[in-house]
């Protein structure tokens, strides 16, 4: 089944247990996808999975951006409502690696490329982002490169 089709049927589902913050945010996200397939392909045609999956992180980090921006400002409610979209959202990304497996990725990149500091950070990391294929978070890829390098 395509994320398309799954965004469709969550939908579907939200809407008739009446559920407001699922509807909105798979709205939003259908909304989004849409937007990126234009981009990218012009008025026709969906996204590759993959493209897809990097919506979907996009929009997470949209929110949790947000999550910060209200906790920092004493809007907690706000900041509920934030995470519940999160909540949401992450229903359509792939299994997360393990801390273990991107160390291990990590170590693998930077023995096949021979990086030596962290001048070889950007050949680790696009290596890296290409085997890992949206199931792990680039700020989590980032910091065990660079600490592995240092």
């Amino acid at each position: 089944m395509s994320l398309h089709t799954d965004i469709a049927d969550q939908l579907k589902d939200a809407m008739r247990a009446k559920d407001a913050v699922a509807m909105n945010t798979l709205r939003a996200l259908k909304s989004a996808l849409k937007y990126a397939a234009i981009e990218k392909l012009g008025a026709e045609g969906e996204l590759e999975a993959t493209d897809a999956i990097a919506v979907v992180r996009k929009q997470i980090k949209q929110r949790r951006d947000s999550v910060e921006s209200f906790a920092t400002n004493n809007r907690p409610e706000l900041a509920e409502k934030e995470l519940a979209e999160i909540a949401v959202l992450e229903r359509f990304l792939p299994a997360a690696l393990s801390a273990e497996e991107i160390e291990s990725l990590t170590q693998a990149a930077i023995a096949e490329i021979g990086a030596t500091g962290k001048a070889d950070m950007g050949k680790v990391m696009k290596l890296l982002q290409e085997r890992t294929a949206g199931r792990a978070d680039g700020k989590t890829l980032s910091q065990t490169v660079a600490r592995l390098l240092a």
